[in-house]
């Protein structure tokens, strides 16, 4: 069994992890701290919940004590820039345990709440910034910020920046970053515009991956159950009702709709919260303390609970509304089964929503059990199909943006465990490490097997100059990247 002291790390940043109750690395970590030690860009695919901070928390903080610098005003050394204020938070709280006893010091800036304290701390400079790609640009117009002695740069769940929008801040902001850095990127998941990203971040990155694009946690027992639109509560309400102790995550593809359900369920006597892009950060940060504690069991959320937020003992995700974007699915149900523990991810397909299901069944490469209800006939009641790659997605966000979801407004029933399709015989959370440009290596793992082909037919068909269409995707695209600056 490897552990932490075979991977190159100091004997006082083995101290802190040990004190903080880590004991034996992840797979990927295991795969990627060596080589971020040794100075390579690296591109890491993993799903939540696999260790992915201290992947890179811990090999950061060892290169920055081995080099020490005077934190210089307004500038910092690493920067991390993450999708959401909970992911920010949850990555900084686990870097300030790494950095515990030493003199480095971690910042955070991130929307939602007030910008002037942040301008204080930047103004004395720090070792490790985390920050919101849209929250950066506001502190870096202003002059209070600077990126010009960055020397580590990391993307965290780079493929949720993009699909929330931040493409054109992240391609601002590594201007503003010297080319002579490190760079890691870290995705759950790896369609063609995070390839893209990685050419022009990435210079003759090493890749890590420990799961294949789209594949899902083998510990989630999955299931569907097919009904009308009218009658996801009554099944929501008896699905908690049967298990008032667990843990559950529901999930709603709106703001209003995620209130809607939470005011259904406490109608029927059930504490329930919800948290979306409409509450205030004290609002979100009570709801996840109150499930923490086990004050409340239920939480309801949209898409922006998907990402940044680690509460330990979720056992079932509820999918009331299945998603737009089939990716978003793979990190709503990474939201159970975490740390080796089993978890239940249920769907409930409406029939305008066959089109969703099966576009997540394709991209996860399963069939989803069905628990209850039959499914409507193909190309019957299906909704629009979503296009794909990054303008599908930026068309499906604006939509939800439309139906008041804004830009962080994302919005055990199962008779069986996944069984992945292809061939994929390999066992969950092994990892591999390679070069991107070239075929696996080893270093002692087992091999990754077959990456899952591109997709094709990217994007939808381009519209005519000048057209109707054209105008509203403007719009909308204009829309998501004032979503994107106010809430970042």
């Amino acid at each position: 069994m490897t552990e932490f002291s075979t991977l190159g790390l100091s004997s006082s940043l083995l101290k802190a992890i040990t004190a903080a109750g880590y004991t034996t690395p992840t797979p990927i970590q295991q795969a990627a701290i060596p080589h971020v030690l040794a100075g390579n860009d690296l591109m890491g695919l993993a799903q939540t919940g696999t260790g992915k901070t201290a992947a890179f928390g811990l090999p950061l903080v060892e290169r920055l004590l081995a080099h020490p610098a005077a934190a210089a005003p307004r500038a910092t050394r690493a920067l991390i820039l993450a999708p959401t204020r909970e992911l920010v938070n949850q990555i900084a709280q686990n870097l300030v345990t790494f950095v515990k006893g030493s003199p480095l010091q971690v910042t955070t800036i991130m929307g939602g709440v007030s910008m002037g304290p942040q301008i204080k701390r930047m103004a004395r400079g720090c070792d490790i910034l985390v920050a919101t790609p849209g929250r950066l640009i506001d502190l870096i117009e202003r002059n209070a910020l600077r990126l010009d002695m960055v020397e580590y740069l990391v993307l965290d769940e780079a493929d949720q920046m993009l699909d929330l929008g931040f493409i054109h801040a992240l391609r601002r902001i590594a201007t503003l970053i010297p080319k002579k850095r490190q760079t890691l990127l870290f995705s759950a998941t790896m369609p063609k515009q995070i390839e893209d990203l990685s050419r022009s971040y990435l210079n003759d990155p090493i890749r890590v991956e420990v799961a294949p694009a789209g594949r899902t946690a083998d510990k989630v027992t999955q299931c569907v159950h097919f009904l009308s639109q009218a009658e996801k509560i009554d099944k929501l309400i008896a699905c908690l009702s049967e298990r008032p102790e667990d843990l559950s995550l529901v999930f709603a593809r709106t703001k209003h709709g995620a209130d809607k359900v939470v005011r259904k369920l406490v109608a029927a006597g059930l504490k329930a919260n919800a948290i979306h892009g409409n509450k205030s950060q004290n609002q979100r940060d009570r709801a996840i303390k109150e499930l923490k504690t086990g004050e409340t069991r239920i939480l309801v959320a949209t898409d922006v609970a998907a990402r940044g937020i680690d509460i330990p003992g979720v056992s079932h995700v509820y999918n009331f509304d299945l998603p737009d974007v089939p990716e978003s699915y793979v990190h709503r149900i990474g939201r159970t089964a975490r740390a080796g523990a089993d978890g239940d991810a249920i769907a409930f397909c409406a029939p305008d929503e066959i089109t969703q299901l099966r576009d997540i069944e394709k991209l996860t490469g399963i069939r989803i059990p069905v628990a209850s209800g039959e499914a409507p006939p193909e190309g019957r009641n299906a909704a629009p199909r979503p296009a794909r790659g990054r303008q599908g997605q930026s068309q499906g966000q604006s939509q939800g943006q439309r139906q008041g979801q804004g830009r962080n407004g994302q919005s055990r029933n199962g008779p069986s465990r996944n069984t992945p399709s292809h061939g994929d015989d390999r066992r969950s959370g092994e990892a591999t490490a390679k070069p991107a440009r070239s075929q696996s290596h080893g270093r002692g793992q087992q091999p990754a097997g077959a990456k899952p082909a591109a997709r094709s037919g990217q994007g939808p068909r381009k519209p005519q100059v000048g057209g109707p269409a054209q105008l509203a995707a403007e719009v909308q695209a204009r829309g998501q990247r004032d979503g994107a600056r106010r809430n970042g």
